[in-house]
């Protein structure tokens, strides 16, 4: 990932953290491009950063957020019930 790339990252975490509560997909679909694994690794990385300096409010969002994102892009693995019942 280059520093402009990992720059774009922070400054769509940025936007979002600032927008009104609701408006996170808006800001997400004006940017399709930036919305990808980088983004949701970026986003845990700033979440990380959040919970160490004790702002768990931010931490929480940005956890949330990435998690909702991962699911989308398929990154996030959805255990089943056929899988979970498996012995």
């Amino acid at each position: 990932m280059t520093d402009e790339r990992q720059t774009q990252y922070f400054n769509l975490i940025d936007e979002l953290l600032q927008c009104p509560n609701g408006q996170e997909p808006e800001i997400l679909e004006s940017q399709p491009e930036l919305v990808d694994s980088g983004l949701v690794h970026s986003m845990l990385q700033v979440a990380t950063m959040f919970a160490h300096e004790g702002n768990q409010d931010g931490a929480q969002f940005l956890f949330f957020v990435a998690r909702e994102l991962a699911k989308q892009l398929g990154l996030y693995p959805e255990v089943s019930n056929e899988v979970a019942h498996q012995e």
